[in-house]
């Protein structure tokens, strides 16, 4: 197993899902854990993710607070790890939103706040961890794109078209730091077993009247991924962990499906 015990791993949206699998991915693997949500330090749920992420193994947790919609909020959350000795050495660009809705139906204020989240603070917090990288000579950059990076969905205009600006975000940073021993690439995960999508889940359940959250999940699920299974968010955490080795070295600009089957065809 690779160890990252001389790196700093900064993960958006640390707290559940992705986020939380990923942070206890490097924490397994001895990285120093620089987690970022929206909530407050002292929620319980920051403690509660410190607990486990030492108990996983990490070399030390340091939370930071910060509102991705807002770029004076991630540029002080940068100088508040700074001024702290952390230079990032892995950056998991993980937070992200989502609403659906037609297109003519979708709020305005919501649709700007999906892409400033998902694709702008992006761009913000890769510009502010790069220079640290090519200081150093090695960095990884590893961005949750989402299948919706490579494909589309009714009702997802904002959330489509954010990842699909991941996407080619990744590619263009990719190229940019090939020289640097920086690589970039992008994770495509298809349905997974987090909160983002307990919405669309609620709302099959409805259209086809299920009696149970499982036959929901099963008929969203089988629209789209041939393998008819949720996917753990470990899987997605371990990845991040291979992309983040020297294994994966040169790995750069690609944008990696893990979705049952959904993008085969």
């Amino acid at each position: 197993m690779t160890q990252f015990h001389d790196k700093s791993v900064l993960v958006t949206g640390a707290l559940v899902g992705f986020g939380a699998a990923i942070c206890h991915a490097f924490a397994r693997r001895g990285a120093t854990l620089l987690a970022h949500d929206l909530v407050a330090e002292s929620d319980d749920k920051v403690a509660e993710l410190e607990r486990s992420l030492i108990a996983a193994g990490a070399g030390a947790f340091r939370y930071v607070r910060a509102d991705l919609a807002s770029r004076d909020e991630i540029h002080a959350m940068f100088t508040s790890l700074r001024s702290d000795g952390h230079a990032i050495d892995i950056l998991v660009n993980n937070a992200g939103i989502q609403k659906t809705s037609p297109v003519e139906d979708f709020d305005d204020d919501t649709w700007e706040k999906i892409v400033a989240v998902n694709l702008v603070a992006v761009h913000h917090c890769i510009k502010q961890s790069l220079p640290d990288m090519r200081r150093k000579g090695w960095g990884r950059i590893i961005n949750l794109a989402s299948v919706h990076g490579l494909v589309g969905s009714v009702n997802k205009t904002a959330y489509v078209a954010a990842k699909h600006g991941v996407v080619g975000l990744t590619k263009v940073i990719a190229l940019e730091a090939a020289r640097d021993g920086i690589t970039a690439n992008a994770i495509c995960p298809g349905w997974t077993d987090t909160a983002i999508i307990a919405p669309q889940i609620e709302a099959k359940g409805r259209a086809i009247g299920a009696n149970t959250r499982e036959a929901a999940v099963e008929a969203l699920v089988s629209e789209k991924q041939p393998n008819g299974k949720l996917i753990d968010p470990a899987h997605i955490g371990e990845l991040a962990a291979f992309l983040g080795s020297d294994a994966a070295e040169h790995m750069t600009g690609v944008s990696l499906p893990i979705d049952g089957g959904w993008t085969c065809v």
